[in-house]
């Protein structure tokens, strides 16, 4: 089982300003959400549909990055009346999201009488998204650190970064998201909890939780070796992150 500490030695030569680079160039979520944005009909609606397909993206049966580029091709263009309506219609046709429809669906409709609240307060979330994640375990009825609420926050913080066109870092005490990858990248380094271990690097590194997230989550799926362009400075540190993770 190899140490953290080589680990957090690479972390620390990362900024969080370099992982805005990278989220914003490597991570298909992100591009795809960029692409989205560009072409949808009613820009408001945005944010709130990237939250409501955010609290249904689990048991896929694709990737994250196709699920998250079939949502967007499906609502470019395509005129929303219903938030919630569209969204459960698109699930009752998406190919990358099939299991467990009935239960997304009953997740979707708990949200549905907080969706004008949630619109007219999208600036007040992002400036405190550990609010809009206490917001959303109560609606949802989840514990905060449920991996679908701190996805959707992650999400959310992406959508709104595209919408404002300003960077707000993630808070340190929003979690990792845990799934299979998490938990089998952490056993590489530790026996500990995966929430407790990455919340003890994200506080070692000076990167919070979601941030790392993302590093994990692009370079365990996809070769770095384009980032030479994006990163130079900080390419052979991915690299090397890159290795010690798959």
């Amino acid at each position: 089982m190899k140490h953290h500490t080589y680990l957090v030695y690479l972390l620390k030569n990362l900024k969080v300003e370099d992982i805005k680079k990278l989220e914003e160039n490597f991570d298909e979520q992100f591009i795809a959400l960029k692409y989205l944005y560009r072409n949808i009909i009613d820009k408001k609606r945005f944010p709130v549909l990237v939250i409501l397909n955010a609290l249904v993206s689990y048991q896929l049966n694709t990737t994250g990055e196709n699920y998250w580029w079939e949502f967007s091709k499906y609502f470019s263009e395509r005129r929303v009346i219903d938030d919630v309506r569209s969204i459960i219609l698109f699930l009752k046709n998406s190919k990358g999201n099939r299991r467990f429809i009935s239960s997304k669906i009953k997740r979707l409709k708990k949200i549905r009488a907080y969706i004008k609240n949630i619109k007219e307060n999208y600036s007040e979330f992002y400036n405190d998204m550990t609010k809009f994640r206490d917001f959303l375990a109560s609606v949802m009825k989840q514990d905060k650190n449920a991996k679908t609420i701190v996805f959707s926050v992650k999400m959310f913080g992406y959508a709104m970064r595209i919408y404002m066109r300003k960077f707000i870092p993630y808070p340190f005490d929003i979690a990792i998201p845990v799934d299979s990858r998490i938990k089998k990248i952490t056993a590489k380094f530790t026996e500990q909890d995966p929430l407790s271990f990455w919340y003890v690097i994200a506080k070692e590194v000076g990167i919070p939780p979601l941030h790392i997230d993302s590093i994990i989550w692009t370079v365990y799926r996809k070769d770095v070796e384009e980032l030479r362009n994006i990163l130079p400075e900080k390419y052979d540190t991915i690299k090397k992150i890159r290795k010690l993770i798959i």
